[in-house]
């Protein structure tokens, strides 16, 4: 593990001891867990923007050779965004 430092306010410290405290856990632990969260989360939100550009920019393009392509677009593309 690296070792880094970073500063709070008063109240993130003293609400992050607190949850630390009833978690039975290390602040050092928490926040680590904190982190992996976020990163997971922020990783998330750009990938699922990466993947409605990419359907955004392929509409159109090519000929699907469904029937109903235009009458059932929206379930269409909520299928390809899962």
């Amino acid at each position: 593990m690296e070792r880094t430092q970073i500063q709070l306010t008063r109240a993130q410290l003293s609400a992050l001891r607190a949850l630390a405290g009833q978690q039975n856990r290390s602040l050092a632990e928490l926040i680590r867990d904190s982190v992996d969260v976020f990163v997971t989360r922020a990783t998330a939100a750009g990938d699922r923007q990466a993947r409605l550009e990419r359907a955004k920019s392929a509409a159109g393009r090519y000929a699907s050779g469904s029937s109903d392509g235009s009458t059932r677009h929206d379930d269409h593309l909520a299928a390809a965004l899962r």
